[in-house]
């Protein structure tokens, strides 16, 4: 019999003795023939098994789970203890109509200037923002129905690509021709229903957008899962008069970093087209990014919408789960998984999310979230809440990056807002990070393949791309002692967390351990298994899913290939305003968007 190892209870580590460990993954990368014929082996009776277990046991997960006593109690779903409300806010009622809620938001906003979109300099790029395109409409200068035929005109030609690089798994044209025409005809009658009207967004193709069907990317989805209606956000969204282009490609199921899609094809990077977006919201990102949509909506279970937001150079927000009501989202009834918007810049984020935010009857009971609240940037006290901010940063780990690029320029950020508005940055540390990963992987791989194990014994599961097939042999094999070892380990998570939020207002680092990476050309056909490059884009987004904090990605400049490279702030429970006042600064001082490679102006058709 092995020696048990035994932890201490969380309240007895001293934390600030703890050493940052590097994360080390061993598992094979693979593509091609090489890639088919592993799954062929992990799939086959007793060595597939044998397989598994050696994986595993590579990357030590029976040691954390089986031979580990753990002290803490299980903690199911995230439990957070009472917080404060945050101060110079606007409080948003969840019982207020979304499109009342947006108008609230707007009126947080700064005076808008429509000469400020104006520039005679052909060298500075900016996107359009949603106020933009209302701006146009009421005065004007094109219709939705306008906008729609140029985005049909672009879909079109990104149809005829070779290889085929989809940005929307279902797209109907007559269909938005309808929902334009509307809208351009309550322009025409001087009634829009919000600033939202008449503004396109993508939908992730695992969020219901009626009358689309919803397959998470899969080719076989839509046949046991009927969409009858809308998601609640959608349903939100499309009050304020929100235009739906259609559903956005993704990284099947959700179940990876890249964005990588052998089924429909996958989404290239607008700033590199020979480049990854990031997944796996990695449709909604390229959308974004290319100008198509000023905002999307995604899914957000292990970085999903701040990953591809960083590696796109766009904003993407992971509110506190439990803050959006997520019926209507295949992965719905999972612990670490979030609906949250993406956009160009915060300010369309924060439009976004006030007109889908609001908690589900059951989590209003059982979590007892703070009220909604969004920050007040009319005040005078906006820009003194911002030097009040201190700013958690665990050195560490934050310098644990491929390239120094990335720290470097996160470093920048910070460094402007010290000398600009006074933010402190305190050095923080958060113990036992490798706990914290195996319990998310153990966590949203357990739920994964519950949900999906009804179909996967009818037999679809050989029809699921091969990193698929991987990794749900692999979420099979953890037991239901695993389970309850990954939610003790959540709690213990939870403690450090809370801890350091004693010290600092908001945690802050780079969003990702890597730029965009490179697409292998043998990936294309049949997808590929890269766990080192899924390891660099995930280091620094596992806690928020984990432990449901609230965290956003706002891009703070590029590395020296061009890339893009986001910083990411985690905040405390229900402080979505927090971030929302820190990404608008970060933005301010930050930005300089380079226009990206594939990127279409369809508000002005040039």
């Amino acid at each position: 019999m092995g020696k048990m190892r035994v932890l201490l209870p969380a309240e007895e580590v001293d934390i600030k003795a703890q050493k940052y460990e590097p994360e080390l993954t061993k598992a094979p990368q693979m593509t091609g023939w090489m890639l088919k014929l592993f799954v062929k082996l992990v799939e086959a009776p007793v060595i597939g098994s044998l397989i598994i277990e050696y994986m595993k046991k590579q990357n030590n997960f029976n040691e954390m789970l089986r031979r580990t006593v753990i002290p803490e109690t299980p903690m199911f779903r995230p439990e957070f203890p009472p917080q404060e409300t945050e101060s110079d806010v606007v409080i948003l009622d969840e019982d207020l109509k979304s499109e009342d809620r947006v108008a609230l938001a707007l009126s947080c906003l700064p005076h808008y200037d429509p000469a400020s979109t104006c520039t005679n300099d052909l060298n500075v790029f900016r996107y359009w923002k949603i106020r933009d395109y209302a701006y146009a409409y009421r005065s004007r200068l094109a219709t939705p129905s306008m906008v729609a035929e140029r985005i049909i005109s672009v879909l079109d030609d990104f149809s005829h690509q070779k290889p085929p690089t989809p940005l929307l798994i279902s797209f109907d044209e007559e269909d938005l021709r309808n929902q334009a025409a509307a809208s351009t005809q309550r322009f025409e009658q001087g009634n829009p229903l919000s600033i939202l009207d008449g503004i396109f967004m993508a939908i992730k193709d695992d969020i219901d957008c009626y009358p689309h069907p919803s397959k998470g990317a899969t080719s076989w989805l839509h046949e046991v899962r009927q969409v009858k209606k809308d998601a609640t956000c959608v349903s939100r969204l499309r009050r304020c008069g929100v235009i739906f282009v259609g559903k956005a490609n993704m990284h099947e199921l959700g179940m990876g970093t890249t964005g990588n899609n052998s089924n429909y094809g996958t989404t290239r990077n607008p700033h590199a087209l020979d480049r990854y977006t990031g997944g796996s919201s990695s449709g909604p990102a390229a959308i974004v990014a290319s100008g198509i949509c000023p905002a999307a909506l995604g899914t957000d279970g292990g970085g999903s919408i701040r990953i591809p937001s960083s590696l796109c150079g766009v904003v993407g927000l992971k509110s506190t789960f439990g803050r959006t009501d997520m019926k209507g989202a295949i992965c719905g009834s999972g612990t670490v998984e979030i609906i949250g918007p993406l956009a160009s810049n915060v300010e369309d984020v924060l439009l976004v999310y006030a007109a889908i935010c609001g908690s589900s009857p059951a989590d209003k009971i059982s979590m007892k979230p703070s009220v909604p609240c969004l920050p007040n940037f009319l005040l005078d006290e906006s820009s003194k809440a911002l030097g009040s901010l201190r700013l958690g940063k665990y050195t560490e780990w934050f310098n644990d990056v491929f390239s120094t690029d990335i720290s470097d320029k996160c470093e920048e950020a910070l460094s402007l807002l010290e000398k600009t508005h006074g933010c402190k940055t305190v050095d923080i540390v958060i113990p036992e990070f490798d706990h914290m990963r195996m319990a998310h992987v153990v966590s949203i791989g357990s739920e994964a393949a519950c949900g999906l194990s009804p179909d996967y014994e009818a037999g679809y599961g050989v029809k699921l791309t091969l990193d698929s097939r991987i990794n749900f042999a692999l979420f099979q094999s953890f037991s239901a002692s695993d389970y309850v070892a990954a939610q003790c380990l959540r709690r213990r998570m939870m403690y450090y967390h809370m801890e350091a939020f004693k010290e600092v207002d908001i945690i802050v680092t780079p969003t990702t351990g890597m730029t965009a990476p490179l697409i292998p050309v043998a990936a294309l056909k049949l997808g590929e298994t890269n766990m080192k490059v899924t390891a660099n884009l995930m280091r620094f987004i596992v806690d928020p899913n984990l432990l449901g904090l609230p965290a956003i990605s706002v891009p703070v400049g590029y590395d020296k290939q061009g890339l893009p490279i986001g910083l990411q702030l985690i905040g405390r429970p229900w402080a979505e305003a927090s971030i929302l006042r820190l990404a608008a600064a970060i933005e301010e001082l930050c930005a300089n968007p380079k226009k990206p490679q594939s990127y279409f102006d369809v508000l002005k058709g040039t």
